[in-house]
């Protein structure tokens, strides 16, 4: 019987525990903060996102680049699998009208302590406030606990230490140089489904920050772009700045913050607005306040006679413009604007907004950037290392919200502990 440890006690580094100890080795789990799942259950305070009920194709294809790779590991935990999965903790999904799964209370606690629960009663064995430091000379494992420094030899190891942000609740990107000193191929880490910045005005500020910009489109003209060496671009992202085309426009709703915008359709848009920042220092995001009409539509209205209506007053009667999206405007379009219905209907119809930078990783839901599948075998071990794998959120890939981000992540970590059985086995 081999024994293997688990450094890392999020979704990941605990489906490859289970997954080891169902094989019949034995696991230990090595965590930095006192429990498990931090960020796990911090990602559930707003209704726990497990997967997406989407077709399989349409499924594997919201991880860009790295599709290729993501379409083994979630051959083996694909959406349906993944429920299945949750139901034998003793709990139920149920699918909401966007197509996302939920657990039937839409809490992450009971299904964490279920899972918890039952690995300890498969024999995994749970080592808190054990902070990884790297390795010995001689390749051990070397930690960081209460009663000072520990020392582990076993036969395997996963890494599963998360991405780089979110640092409090554990993913803090402190694995990063230890690993770039061992000689393993990572690549930056770079915030991913987060804010970005503009410049507001302090009455915009005063007035819309907090509120939520609803029914509009989204989508930015990304620039040609020169081959490249280093992280590969996701696939939609790598399309477009190859042709430097429009982005399909996506309809959903952001939040007006005082730093600029966040919020669901931000981060779907989040990569091909970083990747442009990065290379170009600013973005210009396009938003179609009135989706549902026609440009034509718009003028017309925009042009029918006012009377001793303020614009205020027309806009809001005849287009429904009020609220967050008249105070967008005002702050988008200059005073001359308004005074051309042709220039204000175009306005409407494609708003431009200029953004300058991502806010702080820490910020961001997860992270794009870390150890390179260039430098892995097919089965996630670092080729330099012998017996070390990887999984999860330090693995450089990316996904937006919506199921993929945790469904990804416990793929990864099932496909490492499957990679370790091989390989003891061999």
């Amino acid at each position: 019987m081999s024994k293997v440890a688990v450094i890392g006690a999020g979704p990941a580094g605990l489906m490859a525990a289970e997954t080891l100890a169902q094989a019949g080795h034995t696991v230990q789990v090595f965590e930095a903060k006192p429990s498990a799942g931090r960020k796990f259950l911090m990602a559930g305070r707003g209704g726990l996102n497990i997967t997406h009920s989407e077709p399989a194709e349409r499924f594997n294809a919201r991880y860009g680049a790295r599709a290729p790779e993501f379409a083994a590991m979630l051959a083996a935990l694909n959406a349906n699998a993944l429920c299945e999965w949750v139901h034998g903790l003793g709990i139920e999904t149920f699918v909401g009208s966007s197509g996302r799964v939920f657990p039937a209370e839409m809490k992450a606690a009971p299904l964490l302590r279920a899972w918890i629960n039952r690995l300890r009663k498969q024999q995994v064995q749970f080592l808190m406030r054990h902070r990884w430091l790297g390795f010995t000379d001689e390749g051990a494992l070397r930690f960081d606990a209460p009663k000072g420094e520990v020392i582990a030899t076993p036969d395997a190891t996963i890494l599963a230490l998360g991405g780089g942000s979110w640092a409090r609740l554990g993913s803090d990107g402190a694995w990063w140089p230890l690993l770039q000193q061992a000689g393993v191929q990572v690549a930056p880490l770079l915030p991913s489904n987060g804010g970005f910045e503009t410049k507001w005005s302090q009455h915009f500020i005063d007035q819309c920050a907090g509120q939520p910009l609803k029914t509009a489109e989204f989508w930015l003209t990304t620039t040609p772009a020169k081959a490249t060496k280093g992280r590969p671009k996701t696939a939609k992202v790598a399309r477009t700045l190859a042709a430097g085309k429009q982005t399909a426009p996506l309809r959903g709703e952001c939040l007006m913050t005082e730093h600029g915008l966040e919020g669901g359709a931000i981060y779907t848009l989040s990569a091909a607005l970083r990747d442009e920042i990065l290379r170009h220092g600013s973005v210009t995001l396009y938003v179609d306040l009135l989706p549902d009409y026609t440009a034509e539509k718009v003028l017309t209205e925009v042009s029918h006679p006012r009377g001793t209506r303020s614009l205020s007053s027309h806009l809001r009667s005849r287009l429904g413009v009020h609220g967050v999206k008249a105070a967008l405007l005002r702050e988008c379009l200059s005073a001359e604007t308004f005074k051309d219905p042709v220039q204000l209907a175009a306005g409407m119809k494609a708003l431009p907004i200029v953004l300058t930078a991502c806010r702080p990783i820490d910020e961001a839901i997860s992270t794009a950037g870390g150890v390179q599948f260039e430098g892995l075998t097919q089965q996630l071990m670092i080729k330099t290392l012998p017996g070390v794998f990887c999984a999860g959120e330090m693995l450089d890939w990316e996904a937006p919200t919506g199921g993929y981000l945790i469904n990804g992540a416990m793929a990864s970590g099932k496909a490492a502990a499957v990679g370790v059985n091989a390989w003891l086995g061999q």
